[in-house]
């Protein structure tokens, strides 16, 4: 398989470039017309000689993703892709257009390797962490789509397939890559990374001191409850988690976003929404409730809408900032927790 070449910063892509014989302003050259022009193929960059062209398609992968399947929420407002990789593994991603956002939810892994009982990906399993580059190459695509509508990619969310920051260098080094002010120059506060709780790279991502938003999938207030969805609980239990993300609000002086699905009869409950209030007392942050999508291996079922309220009205009362997270493309399998791309199998 050819490298791809978004797998590459810019000083790398310029080492390459003038190591082969060409002027280093060629690599920016080429930098431009991918991330600022949204170029996809090498034929499209007329600012180069035919000759480098055809080196670059001959040496390069520009294209590591193949939609196998676009799905369209009843609605219209919701896409989602399933992309064969050069590999034949599948990802899924996807499009949520709103009002006055257009936000994409990309993967980082094939599969997840941290078995959360109600998700999708999960129950799945692991299959392999995804390059840079193909984490960057989700982010193209739909710039392109958003652009041949006339429309601009507002924010990235990274919840889709897989662990984040168990991939934490691909990751990173994506994010630098779309940020980077000679190109795309996506600026930080637009992207949300979220992580079910991985105590050594929450602590790594605080001293790293990006202006990422960071998502947290809590889902429970106790060990008791929290071990039966989330197995990572176990190792890297509910104490030893809260502690790492009350120490990122106090360092960065940034909000966190807690991640927290509703299910009837298990997390829902008034003690549960209590001790929840107690443990974030005067952290930084947010909460966002989110009703269970339904999967096909996990027998528990979102809360219903009074539930969901009552829930929510401890965590106001209790000055704990909250909203219930608006649900989209439920219809299509694009809600959190139910991508799965079953034909990676």
């Amino acid at each position: 398989m050819k490298p791809i070449i978004y797998d590459l910063k810019l000083n790398e892509l310029t080492n390459l470039i003038t190591e082969s014989g060409e002027p280093a302003y060629r690599a920016k050259q080429i930098w431009q017309m991918i991330y600022r022009q949204l170029a996809e193929d090498p034929s499209e960059f007329s600012n180069l000689s035919k000759d480098l062209r055809q080196k670059l398609s001959d040496h390069f992968c520009f294209k590591p993703l193949n939609v196998e399947k676009d799905l369209k929420s009843s609605d219209g407002q919701t896409n989602k892709l399933l992309f064969r990789l050069q590999d034949d593994r599948m990802i899924e991603s996807v499009l949520m257009r709103y009002r006055e956002r257009n936000t994409i939810c990309i993967s980082t892994q094939v599969g997840c390797p941290m078995n959360c009982a109600f998700c999708a990906t999960g129950q799945m399993g692991f299959i392999r962490n995804l390059s840079a580059g193909e984490i960057v190459a989700q982010v193209l695509f739909f710039s392109r789509l958003l652009k041949s509508e006339g429309l601009k990619l507002t924010n990235i969310v990274v919840m889709g397939m897989g662990e984040p920051f168990h991939n934490y260098d691909a990751v990173m080094k994506a994010v630098d890559i779309i940020s980077d002010p000679d190109g795309m120059d996506f600026g930080e506060r637009r992207i949300t990374i979220s992580t079910v709780g991985i105590v050594p790279r929450i602590e790594q991502f605080t001293a790293a001191k990006r202006q990422i938003n960071l998502a947290v999938s809590l889902h429970a207030p106790s060990n008791a409850v929290r071990d039966q969805i989330i197995p990572a609980n176990k190792k890297y239990p509910i104490d030893s988690l809260l502690e790492a993300c009350r120490n990122y609000t106090e360092k960065t002086g940034r909000r966190i976003t807690f991640e927290y699905a509703l299910i009837h009869g298990l997390n829902d409950n008034y003690e549960n929404a209590d001790l929840l209030c107690r443990r974030l007392k005067g952290m930084l942050c947010h909460v966002n409730l989110i009703p269970l999508n339904n999967t096909k291996k996990y027998e528990g079922s979102g809360s219903n809408h009074d539930r969901t309220q009552s829930f929510k009205s401890v965590l106001d009362k209790n000055g704990i900032p909250c909203s219930v997270r608006l649900k989209r493309g439920i219809d299509i399998g694009a809600g959190c927790g139910q991508l799965l791309a079953e034909q990676s199998k």
